[in-house]
């Protein structure tokens, strides 16, 4: 099982006790708002896309959508998401438990900077229905290997933050 997988992962970086079950889905930023008790901006959430052939993870602010020409921008590619096969497949998670943990690897792994304006976020731990709550340092350390760079490669979540 994929959460088991992620806590046994996470146990090097001492925060497996952290990580939360719920007896609810928190496979959408609404739905895992709701089951950790916090604004849906904090649910970091795990998008998978392909770059090529090459698999990576972007985490973001609950409250952030890819914006498509910085994306294009960024990674010379347009935006490709995986099918849900694809992501069970190469990720190692189905869709609703993606997270940057415990992963192949080959899968590249990217952090928007939507997520440092928050002091902790909650990204999934391997199921649709789990989360950690970490700060945006331990999400980078956790990321191990797979991590890459922060990049700014989402849209909407600044007008939140102006307004």
């Amino acid at each position: 099982m994929s959460v088991e997988k992620v806590r046994e992962y996470l146990k090097a970086y001492g925060v497996e006790d952290r990580m939360q079950e719920f007896e609810v889905s928190s496979a959408t930023v609404e739905l895992a708002a709701l089951a950790v008790g916090v604004e849906g901006a904090r649910i970091a959430k795990t998008l998978s896309f392909k770059v090529g052939e090459d698999p990576i993870l972007i985490v973001a602010a609950g409250d952030a959508k890819i914006d498509n020409s910085k994306y294009k921008h960024y990674y010379h590619a347009k935006a490709k998401m995986l099918t849900f096969d694809e992501a069970v497949e190469r990720i190692g998670h189905a869709p609703g438990g993606v997270c940057p943990f415990a992963l192949p690897e080959d899968v590249k792994t990217y952090l928007d900077i939507s997520l440092r304006r928050f002091e902790t976020v909650f990204p999934a731990v391997g199921s649709a229905a789990s989360a950690i709550e970490l700060t945006c340092d331990e999400l980078e350390k956790c990321c191990g290997a797979n991590f890459v760079e922060w990049v700014d490669v989402c849209k909407g979540w600044q007008e939140e933050q102006d307004g």
